[in-house]
């Protein structure tokens, strides 16, 4: 063992060193599928067929599953049928009646027409006989009172061909067509929703329901997605949040697959921040290829997000460096067997690399003393292992 002459302080040294430099965070993370389609029932319904199986890869448009349908098409044929009411109402409407209701007030409304006419005639034919004194000034009001009844008749008629409906009947109709337009496009899509097809290209990667299998309205049913790329998504912790940038490089792995790591960059950084447990947290997302289908949605991986990287670069370890009271960093070079302190400039740092500017490599530099006692500039050392 090292017995230092007195006033020789014994030292630990280390070299300053070229290679890489990386710092990261490491955290964890959530595998997630970007397109997701997720197949619920719209009402209760039993599970008819089921035409695919978990991990079975499916076209675009090809057929999942199929509920019973029964009831959708009772309802798609009611609403129809009530849809071709209420159209019949509006036609009527803009008719000024049924088709039967028009022709006859066209027909009553001719009639009337001759009638006046006829009495416009007989008050002129009354009224020549009056000038000769062949007609009493009773049968010419007669005559006029005649045309007058033939008139309004006419005026009734026309009036009642053009609004044969109020403004509120009109409300009603109206009110009536649309509700039955809605229950019918209603109608229709259960029964769509009742054959289940794939929107996209992909995997059937959940299929909690089989064929027989009662389900409520809610129930999921189905989730298929193309897998070949998937998001993942990390929770970083408030401190290391400010250091995160779009564009990052991102290595993620899953403890299901050692020695395997995926490789993505940043897409999206935190905009606000949440409790996660008891851990206040960010959260990041990254798109990352997944061409082989290794990775599977909901698993959990471990996520390292490189902040900063220096392939080949000058460094120490950290314990090496020292700031002093304005928080100038230095080194304690060791050279001719005593200490003299070495200004130098930090970059980025590790858990236990400091990367350096302003040394030489190779430099000597102590990392602290063997009995306890504080390295002090100009201080004669003896460096032990």
């Amino acid at each position: 063992m090292f017995s230092p002459r007195k006033g020789t302080l014994p030292v630990r040294t280390a070299l300053v060193e070229r290679g890489p430099v990386r710092s990261q965070i490491s955290t964890n993370g959530k595998v997630e599928s970007i397109r997701n389609f997720e197949a619920r029932a719209l009402t209760a319904a039993t599970v008819k067929r089921v035409f695919v199986h978990e991990g079975q890869h499916v076209r675009k448009g090809e057929l999942l599953m199929q509920l019973e349908d029964a009831d959708a098409r009772t309802q798609a044929a009611h609403a129809e049928a009530q849809l071709r009411s209420a159209e019949a109402e509006e036609s009527a409407i803009k008719n000024g009646g049924t088709h039967e209701e028009v022709v006859t007030t066209e027909a009553d409304l001719a009639k009337a027409r001759t009638d006046r006419d006829t009495a416009q005639r007989n008050l002129d034919a009354v009224k020549r006989l009056n000038e000769k004194g062949a007609a009493s000034l009773g049968e010419v009001h007669d005559a006029e009172n005649q045309l007058n009844r033939a008139a309004t008749q006419v005026t009734f008629l026309g009036e009642k061909l053009k609004n044969r409906y109020s403004t509120p009947e009109v409300v009603k109709v109206q009110a009536q067509a649309r509700e039955a337009r809605a229950s019918l496009a209603a109608a229709q899509v259960l029964l769509a929703k009742s054959n289940i097809r794939a929107p996209q290209a992909g995997i059937v990667y959940a299929l909690p329901v089989r064929e027989g299998t009662y389900v409520n309205a809610g129930d999921l049913l189905l989730e298929e997605a193309d897998l070949t790329k998937v998001l993942v998504r990390a929770f970083v912790d408030e401190p290391d949040v400010g250091r995160l940038h779009p564009g990052q490089k991102i290595e993620i792995s899953w403890d299901a697959v050692p020695g395997r790591t995926w490789q993505g960059t940043v897409s999206v950084v935190p905009a606000s921040l949440h409790l996660l447990g008891t851990r206040n947290v960010g959260e990041l997302t990254s798109v990352t290829d997944n061409q082989d289908l290794a990775l599977l949605p909901n698993v959990n991986v471990g996520v390292a997000i490189v902040t900063a990287e220096h392939p080949d670069t000058l460094y120490v370890p950290r314990e090496a460096l020292r700031r002093d009271g304005d928080g100038k960093p230095y080194v304690f070079e060791v050279a001719g067997g005593s200490l003299s302190r070495h200004d130098v400039t930090t970059v980025i740092a590790t858990l236990t690399k400091m990367e350096v500017q302003g040394i030489p490599e190779k430099t000597q530099v102590a990392l602290g003393t063997a009995n306890g006692k504080p390295l002090v500039n100009g201080a004669a050392v003896k460096v032990v292992d």
